[in-house]
């Protein structure tokens, strides 16, 4: 019963449009862990994205037992997730992309070279999976961001209101000091 639920199960991506927000099924677990995830750039619409493919079959997935609440169940089943890959030779990843990991990552990622990525949200081994696979694909996305460049005029804006506010600035300023000046009693 547990395995046909598990082949049947698939994870929703709640997308706004329009009219509300609509299902799509984004990814779709079965039996042998045929994970797929798409990434491109954070908080992206991924159909204009070029989305890229996360192969689970690249990833070395290990399970263990996991912390926390759950009672005896904790002690007997293997639920936490510890997803691991290595970032130098992953060629699915475009390489300027894989330089960005390693260098915002170094806390995660081992002598060897692997980036390591564990969940132990879920009480389930799929739930987990699925999180380490997201994980990934966020540090992935994180990765593909290009730094904002703003245009000339947009600098030629931003200075003409910094000028503005300091001449504003300065004007208050002087307006205060009269006001001080005025309270003055002359002992003359």
């Amino acid at each position: 019963m547990a395995a046909h639920v598990v082949r049947q199960s698939a994870l929703f991506c709640f997308r706004p449009t329009e009219h509300g927000f609509s299902n799509q099924i984004v990814k779709h677990l079965t039996s042998s862990f045929k994970i797929c995830a798409v990434y491109g750039a954070k908080g992206s619409d991924p159909s204009q994205e070029n989305p890229v493919h996360v192969p689970v079959e690249r990833l070395t997935v290990s399970y263990s037992r996991s912390s926390g609440a759950g009672g005896q169940h904790v002690n007997k089943v293997n639920t936490k997730a510890e997803v691991r890959f290595h970032v130098r030779t992953a060629d699915w990843i475009p390489e300027d992309v894989r330089q960005k990991i390693l260098e915002k990552n170094k806390n995660r990622i081992n002598k060897s070279g692997e980036l390591l990525v564990t969940s132990e949200v879920s009480r389930s081994q799929h739930r987990n999976l699925g999180e380490c696979v997201q994980k990934i694909s966020d540090i992935i996305a994180d990765a593909t961001e290009k730094p904002y460049h703003p245009d000339p005029e947009d600098v030629a804006l931003r200075a003409a209101r910094l000028e503005k506010r300091d001449k504003e600035r300065l004007r208050q300023k002087k307006i205060a000091s009269n006001i001080k000046q005025n309270r003055r009693v002359g002992f003359d």
